[in-house]
Parts: C-alpha cells; sequence; structure tokens
C-alpha cells in the first residue's frame, strides 16, 4: 500500500473496532470509507463480510468510480460501496461512516411513516459541522431499505438534494449514515447522531412508556 493509503487503512481500522466497541457495529454490520483522491475517485473502504471488532489495516480496500476494486487483498467491498461513492461525489464526503445500532434501527421504523426525524434543543448538535447553537433544528431523513442498490442511490441522491443541510440519513430498519470532510470529522458526527439518536429513544421510552410516542 502506499504511504497515503496505508495511513488511512489504519484509520478505517481504528475507527471500526471503536465503533465496534460502542456496539454499534456488531457481527459484520457496517462499513466505512476514506477519500483517497477525487480524479480518478478513489476510496479506501472496508471490506464485506468482516468482524469490525476485528477490522485490521491490510483488510481495507481501494475502489475507483465503478466500486471495483483497484488495489488491496482479497475480499470485496461492501455492496452498499455505490452509496459511499455517492456521498463523495454530491455532497462533497472525505469520509463517510454507516452503523447498525438499536437507537437508530428502532427510531428509523417507529418514524419512518414522517419521513424522517426531527432533533432539536441539544447541547450535542453544536458538534455538528456549521451548527452554532443547541436551538438548531436537526431532520435526519428516513429512508426505505433496498437490496437494489442502483434504485436506493437514485432515492438517497433525491432526498439529500431536497435536504441538502442534512448531516445524515437513516435506512428503515438498518442504520445510520454520516459523513464528513474528514474521518475526524465524520467520526465526530457519528458519535454526535448516535448520542442524539440514543438521548431521543431513552427520554421518550422513560416520560411516555412509548418509544414510539411525539
Amino acid at each position: 500500500m502506499s504511504e497515503s493509503l496505508h495511513a488511512y487503512a489504519g484509520q478505517l481500522a481504528e475507527i471500526g473496532r471503536a465503533l465496534y466497541a460502542r456496539g454499534w457495529v456488531l457481527g459484520t454490520s457496517g462499513n466505512f470509507s476514506a477519500l483517497i483522491s477525487r480524479d480518478p475517485l478513489r476510496l479506501a473502504i472496508s471490506p464485506s463480510g468482516v468482524d469490525k471488532g476485528l477490522l485490521s489495516a491490510d483488510q481495507i480496500l481501494v475502489i475507483d468510480e465503478q466500486a471495483k476494486v483497484v488495489s488491496g487483498h482479497s475480499g470485496k467491498p461492501s455492496d452498499e460501496s455505490p452509496l459511499h461513492l455517492l456521498l463523495a461525489r454530491e455532497c462533497g464526503a472525505g469520509a463517510v461512516l454507516h452503523t447498525h445500532s438499536v437507537w437508530s434501527t428502532t427510531l428509523s421504523d417507529l418514524h419512518a411513516a414522517d419521513g424522517g426525524l426531527e432533533i432539536e434543543g441539544y447541547e450535542m448538535l453544536k458538534g455538528l459541522a456549521g451548527v452554532q447553537t443547541h436551538e438548531h433544528r436537526e431532520w435526519l431523513p428516513i429512508i426505505a431499505n433496498s437490496q437494489d442498490m442502483k434504485a436506493l442511490a437514485a432515492t438517497v441522491r433525491q432526498t439529500l438534494g431536497a435536504n441538502e443541510s442534512a448531516h445524515g440519513f437513516i435506512l428503515r430498519r438498518h442504520g445510520l449514515y454520516t459523513w464528513g470532510k474528514d474521518l475526524a470529522q465524520a467520526k465526530r458526527h457519528c458519535e454526535i447522531l448516535e448520542f442524539l439518536l440514543e438521548a431521543v429513544g431513552r427520554t421518550r421510552l422513560m416520560t411516555s412508556g412509548n418509544i414510539g410516542s411525539a
């Protein structure tokens, strides 16, 4: 691996292990990527079907704009690679993190009919890029999951085009996608949004006895 790829690979592996420890990418769930270059478009990305708690730098692959592997050891990239490529192209993402936490999965199901989840009034919102006050209102779109990646990517593109200020979205009964200008910012966004999702869920559960209540 080149020196730059080696650095990205090490960071992705470290982040994968950290998110696993938080319970956000159990089993073989989740996938992570970092931008290596925009022209030509190249992403360092975690492989499919691996335990993220044991993820190592030498497992990281490099894919091109068609999601084809151009470098790396044996393994296949995530089936959701087209979404990572879309976020790099359309949102200018320098890194993308996808988690499968209990709270994102549960809330995405309960709020699917609303088309998204609104979060406001929390100090932690100020950890999101461009947010200056806890009075900020963050809208997390909820998108129906699909195994048809071409169709799903088209839906994500359309949804984010209508919600340009969003810092992430949730695939229903699946998990959170978030991104940043680099891995450090993407990791921060992931931690912030996962915290907020858990806070919202636990608050509703404790105050009403029904997590789905408004």
